[in-house]
């Protein structure tokens, strides 16, 4: 083994989802999504791409500060590991809203070689070649499937997409556009900040209780009264089951961004000095 392959292996495991390594190339994949066959997918690591400093190496934020050149190239890299053309690439800029886009052949590029959609945090097609993009360093990737309707989507869960329960919208917009059952749908719960990691205040806590979601599980004591910490992988599980996703159809993530930070880009851990990951989904 090799120096990296070995602190691979001891900082960044799973269990639940799949670590895959080409060369310098590291990313992660979902086993359920997989297996359906419908879809062509990934989720990046920091690993194996060429851009530099904070965004090293593998950076998929078009307007982050980075090189373009540099984060295209990554793009090339990610993509073509899963036989995703970079042309069918659509992006849109996240603002931790629960605002779910339709999108079409039409709209690839979009973020990319053309503007990006504004205050979008989710994207939902049925159209094969159409690679939908949503980026974190540490908010919650959701990714959905229904290989029976040929629908795909993903959206992006920050603690205000998991409030304004986006994975519940994304599932319900699937229903009523494309006349999907929530119990052909196959889920992943992406990477995300674990809650050890994630501490959070008495005014998060307060809009949760406010929500309509069941906060199960979810919040245990903090350092003192005032601070609790939160769990987004169980938050975001509540959600998806509510709205109808079978629990053995989820692939639930166990993996940190913030624990793992020398292969995953976490907000928290490097205070803002960071790229982003991002989650790929494709129809075939």
């Amino acid at each position: 083994l090799t120096g990296f392959q070995m602190k691979l292996r001891v900082s960044m495991n799973s269990t639940n989802l799949i670590i895959n390594q080409k060369d310098d190339l590291v990313y992660i994949t979902f086993p359920r999504l997989a297996a359906c066959g419908a879809v062509r997918h990934t989720f990046s690591t920091r690993l194996g791409g060429v851009s530099e400093g904070q965004y090293a190496s593998m950076n998929t934020s078009f307007s982050g500060g980075d090189e373009f050149d540099k984060v295209e190239e990554n793009y090339r890299r990610l993509c073509g590991a899963v036989g995703i053309d970079i042309a069918n690439l659509v992006l849109s800029k996240q603002t931790h809203t629960n605002n779910v886009r339709i999108v079409t052949k039409s709209d690839c590029g979009t973020g990319y070689t053309k503007p990006s959609f504004s205050d979008v945090d989710g994207l939902i097609t049925n159209e094969s070649g159409v690679a939908l993009v949503t980026q974190y360093a540490d908010c919650t990737p959701l990714l959905f499937c229904d290989p029976v309707k040929h629908v795909c989507a993903t959206s992006h869960a920050g603690w205000r997409g998991t409030v304004s329960m986006i994975g519940k919208v994304t599932v319900e917009k699937m229903i009523n556009e494309f006349g999907c059952d929530p119990s052909d749908i196959i889920a992943a719960i992406g990477p995300c900040i674990c809650e050890k990691c994630y501490e959070v205040d008495t005014p998060v806590l307060d809009a949760f209780a406010e929500s309509e979601m069941d906060i199960t599980g979810v919040f245990r004591e903090g350092r003192d009264e005032n601070h609790f910490m939160l769990n987004l992988v169980q938050a975001n599980k509540n959600i998806l089951l509510s709205a109808g996703i079978k629990e053995d159809n989820i692939d639930i993530s166990d993996i940190c961004t913030c624990c793992n930070a020398g292969e995953l880009h976490s907000h928290r851990a490097t205070g803002g000095k960071r790229g982003n990951l991002a989650a790929i989904i494709e129809l075939i």
